[in-house]
């Protein structure tokens, strides 16, 4: 195809500008797999003891296997809709493309059923019969918020709301009512938004498939873009839910890839163009 942004060749200074800001935007999100790593790697250690199965795994590190798979999925979807031509997205190399971006859909579906498996988890508790501040030097922490835990200790037991509660699913943890529900929403949203996801890239699917057998029909592009504005919708409530809760990452990575995906819908819509365009030649 093309490399034709608003009627704006390769070589212009706009097509240049807009293709660094598209590879700096996939560049900020692939850090961002690494700092959620690194914020679930703090979260595992106070799940509950013993081995961990690959389902209590898909829980623990869901955000991460579900960051590493959109980058590849956007990845994949950049070099079916902006790099790769028409003509030569037959073959093998369409069916490494689907096959690639089949097996990253999977992961997605995974993580899918760990954000819910986390949620889940927090529905699992019980009240605190004791004071908490005797729970202190014992190894037991405390729940500040979703995927936030600080070690128990006499400043902070004093301070949490009742009715304080023990997470039977986490090792030793305990939670004030406040910080529980606000870590119960988050989860509930974190769900939430990973399901709408699913919606984007199903709808992504079948509108790339069928653009590769001439376009999307006009009298089911309304109905296409409709589906898409409300599942956009969705996730930007999502990420100013994150924004007012003051969880910044989260919020940063939601913005980032809203950002993202304007691009892989520009990169759609041009696509669509050029098969009008064509038809219209012929």
């Amino acid at each position: 195809m093309n490399q034709v942004i608003y009627g704006r060749t390769a070589q212009s200074w706009q097509w240049r500008l807009f293709t660094a800001v598209k590879y700096i935007t996939y560049a900020l999100l692939s850090l961002n797999i690494f700092l959620f790593l690194e914020q679930e790697l703090i979260s595992a250690s106070y799940s509950a003891t013993g081995e961990v199965g690959f389902g209590a795994f898909i829980q623990l590190f869901s955000t991460t296997l579900d960051t590493a798979a959109w980058v590849l999925l956007l990845l994949l979807f950049e070099l079916e809709t902006a790099i790769i031509p028409d003509n030569r997205l037959v073959g093998f190399t369409k069916r490494s493309i689907h096959g690639v971006r089949l097996l990253a859909g999977a992961a997605i579906c995974f993580a899918f059923f760990g954000y819910m498996e986390e949620w889940l988890a927090l529905h699992s508790y019980e009240p605190l019969l004791v004071d908490a501040c005797s729970k202190v030097d014992a190894g037991w922490s405390v729940l500040q918020g979703f995927d936030d835990f600080v070690a128990l200790s006499l400043d902070n037991c004093a301070n949490l709301d009742a009715p304080v509660l023990v997470l039977s699913e986490l090792d030793k943890v305990v939670a004030g009512h406040t910080a529980f529900l606000s870590a119960n929403y988050l989860a509930l949203i974190d769900t939430i938004n990973a399901g709408a996801w699913i919606l984007v890239v199903v709808v992504l699917e079948i509108e790339v498939r069928m653009q590769l057998r001439g376009g999307v029909p006009r009298a089911l592009q309304p109905v296409m873009n409709a589906g898409k504005f409300g599942v956009y919708a969705t996730l930007a409530a999502a990420a100013i839910y994150w924004w007012f809760e003051g969880d910044f990452l989260d919020f940063w990575d939601a913005a980032l890839w809203l950002f993202a995906f304007v691009f892989i819908e520009m990169n759609v819509f041009e696509w669509q163009q050029e098969i009008e365009a064509q038809e219209v030649v012929v």
